[in-house]
């Protein structure tokens, strides 16, 4: 796989864009000194390396309990499909294949933890793994599992080095395509209920399909078909309040005034009814449409109003904080926004990737991490999300 360049966009404490000064390979360890976004990228993958489970997996903060954060309370714990799926994600676009890069026996041994998994699986129902419970799970949907784990096969396929590993991926990758197709609800969508944020689960389920048929793994031309429908539906739709002050949700959900609700309350609420607008957050449910709105140049045109609109929305700081404060779903939100907006190129682009580039970089631990302040807060998922979005339309 061709290595991933990243342009230096930022510079000093206030990480203020100086302009585009070089081209370097983030795993390029003397080069990585002189550009913040690839140094923070290869400090980033250091960690999530060096807390690799034993089993080639990793858990909502690590892979061994002996990484958990001192005095954090964690949700879940031993290692689960859904952050292993993910970290494996960073780790490829970080450039790493499972036979080249600095990493790739990590990635090899993820993706055996993965495999294990879905191959033990039965062929009917959604799920590819038997844990259930997981911060991950709780936050963007039970089967999160699968949807994060068809995209990793799907991006994988046909790049696995020979062709046993080949047809091995392949196998598995059909596997959670049917899986995908089965459990599509009847509006087109997989916001299944029992997460926080279903909607960004749907967006994974939708960009598994697409990548999977685009690698020539067949896919029911009506599952695309009516997510589609679904998003276009959905942008049509009556618009979400955003967040009201801290302790609260704004605005109506199912039909339920959340103005008053703390935050157990309307979660409690929400569960029962799953918006499209997943938790009553703007930004997901935008993200998630723009994404699928943008896809290819014909999508592009076609929907052009639409995505003008998101764009606008983007300039909004407070429509792109979410929930009000950043958590690991507006990270994965980011993350469909700086894809949708790579595609198209021009001024939009240029925008959002410099002042979302900057944004991150502030927000990194020192040990290299990233973690946020409510919903996903393990350290594994939100890494991942994070080196993901600053690769983000840097693969050449």
């Amino acid at each position: 796989m061709r290595s991933i360049k990243i342009r230096v966009l930022v510079t000093g404490a206030a990480a203020i864009a100086i302009g585009i000064c070089a081209e370097t390979n983030i795993s390029d360890k003397n080069a990585a000194t002189h550009d913040p976004v690839s140094a923070a990228v290869a400090k980033s993958v250091k960690w999530l390396v060096s807390v690799q489970g034993k089993d080639g997996g990793w858990g909502q903060d690590g892979g061994e309990t002996s990484y958990v954060r001192q005095g954090e309370r964690l949700e879940s714990n031993g290692n689960d499909v859904a952050n292993t799926a993910v970290a494996a994600e960073a780790l490829l676009h970080a450039g790493n294949t499972p036979t080249s890069g600095p990493y790739h026996q990590s990635l090899q041994r993820a993706l055996a933890f993965i495999l294990q998994h879905v191959e033990h699986s039965p062929a009917e129902g959604l799920a590819v793994t038997d844990q259930n419970g997981t911060q991950i799970q709780r936050k963007l949907g039970p089967y999160i599992d699968t949807f994060l784990t068809s995209k990793l096969l799907a991006d994988l396929d046909g790049n696995m080095g020979n062709a046993q590993e080949n047809a091995r991926v392949r196998t598995s990758l059909q596997k959670c395509v049917a899986k995908v197709e089965k459990s599509q609800l009847k509006d087109g969508s997989w916001n299944i209920a029992g997460g926080w944020a279903p909607i960004l689960g749907t967006s994974m389920a939708s960009q598994s399909l697409f990548v999977a048929n685009s690698k020539g793994v067949a896919v029911q031309r009506e599952a695309m078909a009516k997510v589609d429908t679904y998003t276009a539906q959905t942008f049509a739709g009556p618009s979400v309040a955003m967040p009201g002050a801290a302790g609260t949700v704004g605005g109506v959900v199912g039909g339920i005034s959340m103005g008053r609700l703390s935050t157990s309350t309307a979660g409690a609420a929400m569960s029962a009814d799953v918006s499209a607008a997943s938790a009553g957050v703007s930004l997901y449910k935008r993200a998630q449409e723009l994404e699928q709105l943008s896809r290819t140049a014909e999508d592009r045109k076609k929907n052009g109003d639409q995505i003008k609109t998101i764009e606008t929305q983007l300039s909004d700081p407070r429509f792109v904080t979410g929930f009000g404060s950043i958590g690991g779903e507006e990270f994965f939100s980011y993350l469909n926004i700086s894809d949708s907006l790579h595609r198209a190129g021009g001024p939009e682009w240029e925008r959002w990737n410099r002042d979302m580039t900057a944004k991150i970089l502030t927000m990194q631990n020192e040990d290299g991490t990233w973690s946020r302040h409510h919903c996903i807060t393990g350290r594994v998922a939100v890494t991942s999300a994070a080196i993901l979005m600053l690769a983000a339309g840097r693969e050449k």
